[in-house]
């Protein structure tokens, strides 16, 4: 991964607020909110520049993984993807060949994985089983990235637990994430 790292890194986070100051020497791509203005982002900026690597980093609910943890997330569900009433399998995108449960993402040594369940709401009341750590943007980000084949790593800073606090807590942990997701991509640009 550390020859990822140090070619053609692509560092893509849905807001400036989950960076902060941090990456700015990485010029950061700012996706938005949601996954039509990730999947837009990203492939305009895939355009642009074909980059090594692409590195989803941002904030993310969890009732799993503790506040402050790094989570690597290597598999991927559109938990807003509902087509049952037809009999499609939950989060199964109707007509296509792709499975409920997108896996496609690198591990990242010594951080828990998680599956992400990504959606275009702010998951405040977290019931589901099937992904254990909630956004709004790494589906489709990794979606986009196994299409091109570009390599893809996604780390979420968990901010709060998807639940009745959600709000709130994001506002206020939102701030921690630069500075732990910078201290996580320091140690895996270092040589194995």
């Amino acid at each position: 991964m550390y020859d990822l790292l140090t070619h053609t890194p692509l560092f893509a986070f849905a807001l400036q607020e989950e960076a902060t100051h941090e990456f700015t020497e990485f010029e950061p791509l700012f996706v938005g909110v949601g996954k039509l203005n990730a999947a837009f982002s990203l492939m305009r900026q895939i355009t642009l520049r074909r980059p090594s690597i692409i590195i989803n980093l941002g904030s993310a609910g969890s009732q799993l993984h503790a506040r402050g943890t790094v989570v690597c997330c290597t598999q991927f569900i559109q938990r807003d993807m509902d087509v049952t009433a037809l009999g499609f399998e939950k989060y199964t995108t109707p007509f296509t060949d792709q499975p409920a449960v997108l896996r496609y993402g690198l591990t990242a040594p010594g951080l828990p994985e998680g599956i992400c369940g990504s959606g275009d709401s702010f998951e405040v009341n977290h019931a589901a089983t099937a992904y254990d750590v909630i956004d709004m943007e790494a589906y489709a980000l990794a979606w986009v990235a196994m299409k091109e084949q570009i390599p893809f790593l996604c780390l979420k800073y968990i901010s709060d637990g998807a639940d009745g606090q959600a709000a709130t807590d994001w506002q206020t942990s939102v701030r921690s994430a630069s500075s732990a997701l910078k201290t996580v991509i320091h140690k895996l640009r270092q040589p194995q």
